[in-house]
C-alpha cells in the first residue's frame, strides 16, 4: 500500500516561504515520493516549479531564488491511479493562472464538476480531479468573487475526499471535507501562519502547532489576517491508517501520538495473542513501535533482526526480471546470527496482497528461525479504498479472497494474527465513530456514486 499526498501551505510577509515549504516537505516526503512542486504569490501573478522525484533531488537553489512571494503551498504525490509522472504533479495551476491548488485525497465521482464546467464552457477533457478543482474555483473568481467565496461556492462540487491548500494572488485557503477523512492541522510562525498535513511538519520549520482543521471548516489567510469558516457541517472519520500506518511516528493527530498508540497496539496484540517465542523483531520503520509495545506486554525481548536499507526510495533505473525476483531482499536484510534457531514472533502493519510478506516469512526461516508467527497490528483489508489510498482492485486484496487460515497457508508462517477491529480502536483511546474504517468494513462514510458497483461483499462483511 502506497502514502497517500503530503501538502502544505504557508503565509508570512518577511519569510522566505519557498524555503519554508520545502523543508515542510522535506518532513513529510514520507506521505509521497512520486513528485514535489512548489507554487508561490507575491500580490501578483503564481509563479510554481514541479518535478518529479524526491524533495532533495527536485529543487535547487536557483529555482528557490524564483519562488518569490510571501504565500506558499506545496505538495509530495504518490500516484492514486495509474498516472505517473510529471503530467499529473502538484500543484496544479489553472488555465488562467490564478489558483494554484494542492490536494490531499481523492474524488470517487467528478461528475458534478464536470457538469459545471461544461455548463460554464470550460474545457474538461483529460483533466485530474485537483484540476477541476481548480478551475471550478476559478470560474467563480471570474465572476468577481473573493477567493474565500469562490471557495465556498465550489464546496458542494467536491464529492469526496479532500484537504486542499489553495494559493491566490493575495491570499492562502486551506479546506477539509465534512468528514476529516484526511488530515490537516494549523500552525503559527513568526506572526504568520502554517498548515500542513501533519505536525511533524511545524517541528521542522520552527511552527507553533495551533490545533486541527476541522472537518468542512475553511480558513483564509490575507492581509486582513485569518478568518475560519465552517462551510460545512462537520463529522469527523479520520482514516484510521494514519495511525496503523501513514503518519510519521512522531506526529499528532485528534490528541493523540502516532508513536504512542502504535505502542498501544502491541500491547493489544500481546493481550490479544500471547506467542511462546523467544524474540519480538519488527518489519521497519512503522512495525517498531508495535513490537515495542508487544515485547513490554509480553516479556519477550526486542530484536531489529531485519535491517531496512535507508537508501531504497523511487528509482528511475527499470528492474529486469531477476532483480524484480529478489523482491524483499533489495529493502531487507534479515540476521542470521540472532534469528538461528530462534522462535520468532515478527511484526508488521498491515498486509495487503501478500506477496511482501510472504516473502519476509520465507527470509526469516531462509536466516535460520525455527519458527514465524506473524503478526499484523490491524484487521485484514478487504476493501479498496476511494478516497485517496493507492490499494488494489479488491480481487488483488488477499483477505477479500482468502480466510485467515489460507492467508496463513499462503504466508508460509507458523502461525498468523491480525488485531482486531475493536483492539484497533482501544489502542486509539477514541470512540470508533470518529473514524473512517473502510478498508476493513466496507462501510464508506463518503457516497462513492458510480464506484459503489466496484465493491463485492460476502455474506458476513455487512454489518
Amino acid at each position: 500500500m502506497k502514502e497517500k499526498c503530503g501538502i502544505f501551505g504557508i503565509y508570512g510577509r518577511g519569510l522566505d516561504v519557498a524555503r519554508l515549504t520545502f523543508f515542510g516537505l522535506f518532513a513529510l516526503q514520507h506521505r509521497g515520493q512520486e513528485s514535489s512542486g512548489i507554487a508561490t504569490a507575491d500580490g501578483g501573478g503564481i509563479n510554481c516549479y514541479k518535478n518529479v522525484g524526491l524533495v532533495t533531488q527536485v529543487y535547487t537553489e536557483e529555482q528557490m531564488e524564483k519562488l518569490k512571494g510571501h504565500i506558499a503551498i506545496g505538495h509530495n504525490r504518490y500516484s492514486t491511479s495509474k498516472d505517473t509522472g510529471l503530467t499529473h504533479a502538484q500543484p496544479v495551476v489553472n488555465k488562467n493562472q490564478r489558483v494554484a491548488l494542492a490536494h490531499n485525497g481523492n474524488l470517487p465521482s467528478t461528475a458534478a464538476l464536470e457538469e459545471f464546467l461544461k455548463k460554464q464552457g470550460r474545457e474538461t477533457m483529460g483533466m485530474n480531479d485537483s484540476e477541476l478543482m481548480a478551475e471550478a474555483i476559478d470560474c467563480h473568481m471570474q465572476s468577481g468573487l473573493s477567493s474565500a467565496e469562490a471557495v465556498k461556492k465550489s464546496y458542494a462540487l467536491f464529492t469526496g475526499a479532500f484537504c486542499l491548500t489553495i494559493l491566490t494572488a493575495d491570499a492562502l485557503v486551506a479546506v477539509r471535507d465534512s468528514f476529516g477523512i484526511r488530515p490537516l492541522s494549523l500552525g503559527r510562525l513568526n506572526g504568520g501562519y502554517v498548515v500542513a498535513s501533519e505536525t511533524c511538519a511545524f517541528h521542522t520549520v520552527g511552527a507553533e502547532f495551533i490545533r486541527e482543521v476541522a472537518p468542512g471548516e475553511m480558513i483564509v489567510v490575507s492581509d486582513k489576517g485569518l478568518f475560519s469558516t465552517q462551510i460545512a457541517p462537520g463529522k469527523q472519520k479520520l482514516d484510521i491508517f494514519e495511525f496503523v500506518y501513514f503518519s510519521r511516528p512522531d506526529s499528532v493527530m485528534l490528541g493523540k501520538s502516532v508513536y504512542e498508540v502504535r505502542r498501544s497496539c502491541g500491547m493489544r496484540l500481546a493481550k490479544e495473542y500471547p506467542v511462546k517465542a523467544d524474540i519480538v523483531v519488527p518489519v521497519p520503520e512503522t512495525g517498531v513501535p508495535v513490537a515495542v509495545g508487544y515485547a513490554q506486554a509480553s516479556g519477550l525481548p526486542l530484536e531489529m533482526a531485519l535491517v531496512k536499507n535507508r537508501y531504497i526510495h523511487r528509482t528511475f533505473i527499470q528492474p529486469e526480471q531477476h532483480s524484480r525476483d529478489l523482491g524483499v531482499k533489495l529493502k531487507l536484510t534479515p540476521l542470521p546470527e540472532i534469528l538461528r534457531g530462534k522462535k520468532v514472533v515478527v511484526i508488521d502493519d498491515s498486509i495487503v496482497r501478500g506477496t511482501t510478506s510472504r516473502q519476509i516469512v520465507a527470509a526469516l526461516f531462509e536466516a535460520g528461525a525455527a519458527e514465524v508467527h506473524f503478526l499484523v497490528s490491524s484487521p485484514p483489508v478487504k476493501f479498496p479504498d476511494f478516497y485517496g489510498i493507492d490499494t488494489p482492485n479488491q480481487k488483488n486484496l488477499i483477505a477479500s479472497q482468502k480466510s485467515v487460515p489460507e492467508i496463513e497457508k499462503y504466508l508460509g508462517a507458523t502461525s498468523l494474527y491480525y488485531l482486531s477491529l475493536e483492539g484497533l480502536i482501544a489502542s486509539t483511546g477514541l470512540p470508533k465513530d470518529v473514524f473512517n474504517t473502510s478498508c476493513f468494513t466496507g462501510e464508506y462514510p463518503i457516497d462513492l456514486h458510480e464506484r459503489a458497483k466496484e465493491i463485492v461483499y460476502a455474506v458476513h462483511d455487512r454489518v
